[in-house]
């Protein structure tokens, strides 16, 4: 017979146990165009300058899914235990709604940073791009530290400017340069290269990935300035956020086409404009809340699309 006090004793409360669709749903998965436009794009600059290679684009490939999935992860971590995400609308949230333990959502969020690491490990030998790697550690770091840390720079509002520069410029470029790298390592050159068009693309890119995360901060506006989240749409305010997501947009297309004169395959970018009509709309009609969330998926086929299409372009 068990003694009095063991008999009160409140039993445990069971371990939350995510199911393997939520995991999924956690990694946000409408995101991932995000993380497969700038390879596109940069495998086509690099095609044009006679360097690309399935096996460093494939690589290159992995580094970003893993950054993207990883910063999905690390976002639902952070937001969840600040408490940002207790009465926000959008996508499942692992630990703001309760269904994981934020350390098993952490773990998830390091453990797509390593294979991150790894992958770009590989990338970087093969290449033989050695200082590269400190760029996969600041990607890496700015991946975290977008809402974890001390100051997270994305409560900040300069979340659009490091989109920009890792998903658009560093993910474009860096997709470029490790590939003509691995490709003059037979000949003895020895070094990688980019191009003003693959300039052009990496600026197409990061600002179209900037617009999705414009229409995630437009549409968590009211929950954010609640929760003290200070975001460029919080600072802007809704009105102004909706013609900067136009304003990215525009210099999306803008920037794809800007080589056309060197490479008239980049025309092929025009193909995509019909899917802007949608999200612009949307975007630009003051919808705001859940009928933003469509806007999510929208955008990141818009990004995909166009880095896809410019890439081809530039192969042509």
């Amino acid at each position: 017979m068990a003694a009095p006090d063991a008999q009160q004793r409140p039993a445990p409360a069971p371990r939350r146990r995510p199911t393997a669709a939520q995991w999924i749903s956690g990694a946000r998965p409408r995101t991932l165009p995000a993380a497969v436009a700038p390879v596109a794009a940069g495998t086509g600059a690099a095609a044009a300058l006679g360097g690309a290679h399935p096996l460093p684009a494939l690589l290159a490939l992995g580094v970003s899914l893993a950054l993207q999935v990883g910063v999905n992860y690390a976002n639902d971590y952070s937001d969840g235990v600040r408490g940002t995400d207790a009465d926000r609308v959008g996508p499942f949230r692992l630990v703001g709604s309760g269904a994981a333990e934020p350390r098993s959502v952490r773990a998830a969020a390091f453990a797509s940073f390593a294979v991150a690491g790894v992958a770009g490990l590989a990338l970087v030998a093969l290449a033989g791009a050695w200082w590269m790697l400190a760029v996969g550690a600041v990607s890496i770091a700015a991946a975290w530290y977008y809402t974890g840390g001390r100051r997270p720079y994305g409560y900040a509002g300069l979340g659009e400017v490091f989109v920009f520069v890792f998903f658009g410029l560093v993910a474009v470029l860096g997709t470029t340069y490790v590939q003509t790298a691995y490709t003059a390592i037979p000949s003895g050159e020895g070094s990688g290269a980019v191009s003003w068009s693959a300039l052009a693309a990496a600026v197409a890119v990061g600002a179209l990935a900037c617009s999705i995360l414009v229409a995630n901060n437009l549409r968590d506006v009211p929950t954010d300035a609640t929760a003290g989240k200070r975001t460029l749409a919080v600072r802007l305010g809704a009105p102004r956020t909706r013609l900067l997501f136009a304003g990215l947009v525009a210099v999306g297309f803008a920037a794809a086409l800007a080589p056309v004169a060197a490479h008239p395959g980049v025309l092929l970018v025009l193909a995509a404009a019909p899917l802007a009509v949608r999200p612009l709309r949307t975007v630009l009609s003051g919808a705001g809340g859940r009928d933003l969330v469509p806007v999510l998926k929208d955008a990141g086929l818009l990004e995909l699309a166009v880095g896809v299409l410019v890439g081809l372009g530039l192969a042509l």
